[in-house]
């Protein structure tokens, strides 16, 4: 097992059972009382559990607790860059898709800045940006007008209103969590509705999250698991989560970590924009 599959495996047993003893992790897992211990160093450090003397407890985030953009910009990054990665295969020249805020979005950005002719919904400032300082003339992005959020999204009903008056092929979706009751949701009750426009105004839903977002709940849900066409995620999802999921996902597609590694090494920074690029803003 993999670190990182292992550590997710503690953090679904520390929030279903409250808490972890180093002891039974160890006899649990068949490793090192130190592995463990970095384990939960690890989990810690991401704000995800509460080290305590010889093991770990959960921590209860608020429904509403929403992260700014930049904070959890640095947050499993090469996950998110091989998720980007593998979404970006689906993307054909000359089609019009939509990608909601987020930062595996924007990471999903990054990677379509070469494809030609594409048409670019969004509500994201960081993902409208992308596109802008690619500089191409052959790339349109509708950019909404509408309130600000702290993940840098876009929301409201000016930015409802001018999304539902769109149509596109694909949209690619970001979330703050999933869960099998909740289905995919966000802590921004404003962004949830712009979220469902989005999902109203295209063909098909392409979920992108990563492993940490099993399990998280925001106070609303954007749209029922089987909703999503397609899920991309990492290989540090739980085994608990993958059968949930691929029994009402269209597909779950999972990809290795590693491979964001890779995908980082040969993603230059966006270079500053040559040419002008139209950007929409209704």
């Amino acid at each position: 097992m993999l670190a990182q599959q292992r550590q997710a495996a503690i953090l679904q047993r520390v929030r279903k059972s409250g808490g972890a003893r180093v002891s039974d992790l160890v006899r649990e897992f068949q490793v090192s009382d130190m592995t463990i211990r970095r384990d939960l160093e690890t989990l810690a450090e991401r704000g995800l559990v509460a080290k305590v003397h010889g093991g770990a407890t959960a921590l209860e985030p608020r429904s509403t607790d929403e992260p700014g953009f930049a904070a959890k910009s640095a947050r499993q990054l090469a996950e998110k860059e091989a998720i980007a990665r593998r979404a970006a295969e689906l993307v054909q020249p000359g089609a019009a898709i939509a990608l909601s805020a987020g930062t595996t979005t924007a990471a999903l950005a990054h990677r379509l800045t070469d494809v030609p002719g594409l048409t670019v919904v969004t509500n994201s400032i960081p993902v409208a940006d992308v596109f802008h300082r690619a500089g191409r003339s052959d790339q349109t992005v509708i950019l909404t007008g509408g309130v600000r959020t702290p993940s840098d999204a876009l929301v409201g009903p000016v930015a409802a209103a001018a999304i539902r008056s769109l149509n596109t092929d694909l949209l690619f979706m970001g979330v703050h969590g999933m869960s099998e009751r909740a289905g995919f949701t966000t802590p921004n009750l404003m962004e949830a509705d712009a979220d469902r426009a989005l999902i109203d105004a295209a063909h098909r839903m392409v979920v992108v999250a990563d492993h940490t977002k099993w399990e998280t709940v925001g106070i609303s849900t954007i749209a029922r698991l089987d909703e999503a066409d397609i899920l991309i995620s990492d290989d540090g999802l739980p085994e608990g989560a993958r059968e949930a999921l691929a029994a009402q996902v269209g597909e779950l597609a999972l990809v290795p970590a590693a491979a964001g590694t890779a995908a980082r090494a040969d993603t230059a920074a966006p270079a500053a924009a040559t040419a002008e690029i139209p950007v929409v803003a209704t």
